[in-house]
């Protein structure tokens, strides 16, 4: 995805504090405590109800007193994103592998989407610019120092990490949305998928579809986290291999 080289306004204020427009702001109003104000009406009430408005109202100050902070609601949603990626995960230890780096980095990412659930809400329109952000990305890249991958080939790794984390979020967000709407408390929501798939659903049709409802896959006592924890260690063992094979300790790989 092209990136231009001019750097945004919101970006740079992000990166060095700069605001622009210093004339006839209304004193105790910044872009931090702008920030946090969306902050708190996403967490309450869900990216939806996110506006200037509403964020002027959190703060008792007039719409457009914002506006000299935040050129538009997209720059205050970058911002409300960063914001919430403010506590970064620590370094690799010394002797800390890169698997297990990685599975902290990509838990510790999906605890904060699980925090602010409606960071999934928010469309992505490119990579990693703002502060915060790009330490994750540092940290991430941190991980897979001691592996012999091709640089080129690090990014392309935590992209397939974070968009498992990321979908996995996702999912549940939806999924919790759906148990809301239906009154179905969500740790039953699979054994009453179950029931209503196989009343639907013909065995003769759908053997396999039988094999795995007889195989009670969706009762209790799985848990979402079991199944976020047996993707990611699968994904985890694909990289393995190219990380294995890359050290020329397995079958060759394609570039």
């Amino acid at each position: 995805m092209p990136v231009s080289e001019e750097i945004p306004r919101g970006v740079a204020a992000a990166w060095h504090g700069r605001e622009t427009g210093t004339r006839g702001r209304r004193p105790g109003l910044s872009l931090t405590t702008i920030v946090q104000a969306g902050l708190r009406v996403a967490v309450t009430d869900g990216l939806g109800a996110v506006s200037m408005g509403r964020v002027a109202k959190e703060l008792g100050a007039a719409t457009m007193s914002l506006y000299r902070h935040v050129s538009a609601k997209d720059e205050l949603l970058a911002h409300m994103v960063d914001a919430a990626f403010a506590v970064a995960p620590d370094l690799p230890a010394p002797d800390e592998s890169w698997r297990a780096g990685l599975t902290r980095w990509a838990n510790a990412h999906l605890a904060i989407l699980r925090r602010h659930r409606w960071l999934v809400r928010v469309p992505i329109s490119g990579p990693p610019l703002m502060p915060n952000q790009v330490l994750w990305f540092e940290r991430g890249l941190q991980c897979l120092r001691t592996t012999r991958l091709p640089e080129a080939e690090k990014p392309a790794v935590l992209l397939l990490v974070n968009g498992f984390v990321r979908n996995e979020a996702t999912l549940e967000a939806d999924l919790m949305d759906a148990a809301h709407a239906s009154g179905v408390a969500l740790e039953h929501a699979g054994a009453a998928y179950g029931r209503l798939l196989g009343s639907l659903a013909a065995p003769e049709r759908f053997p396999a579809i039988h094999a795995v409802l007889a195989a009670r896959a969706f009762d209790p006592p799985g848990t979402t986290a079991d199944d976020v924890q047996f993707g990611l260690d699968r994904i985890l063992d694909g990289i393995d291999v190219l990380v294995r094979t890359r050290a020329g300790d397995g079958d060759p790989l394609p570039r």
